[in-house]
């Protein structure tokens, strides 16, 4: 893996880590509808989001699109496990059924 791929799979986690913020946001009680846009939250995952594309863009400049395309499904296991850890949120049995296709086809397109 050289740094450029790296830098697309740290881009998404972060991505990942944005969508969580989110989900944060989209959870709470807000006393007018405009906080629901105008919080911390939805700001700073806005904020994460332009700063993975502006990387992503740069990174792909030195990696092919196949390759990409392919770290970019990590997202949905970097979900799955920030659920997890931050929002306590259960595994399901589709869940782990669904992230473990998406890691085998990972590995499947890698290794073919």
């Amino acid at each position: 893996m050289n740094r450029y791929m790296l830098i697309l799979f740290i881009g998404t986690f972060f991505t990942a880590f944005s969508q969580l913020l989110l989900k944060q946001s989209a959870n709470k009680k807000y006393s007018h509808p405009i906080f629901e846009y105008l919080n911390w939250h939805v700001i700073t995952a806005y904020g994460i989001f332009g700063g993975v594309l502006l990387l992503n863009t740069y990174a792909f400049t030195h990696v092919d699109m196949k390759y990409g395309s392919v770290i970019d499904t990590f997202s949905y296991v970097f979900v799955m496990l920030l659920s997890f850890f931050i929002l306590k949120e259960r595994f399901t049995r589709g869940k782990i059924i669904g992230n473990l296709i998406i890691i085998s086809g990972i590995f499947i397109y890698t290794l073919g």
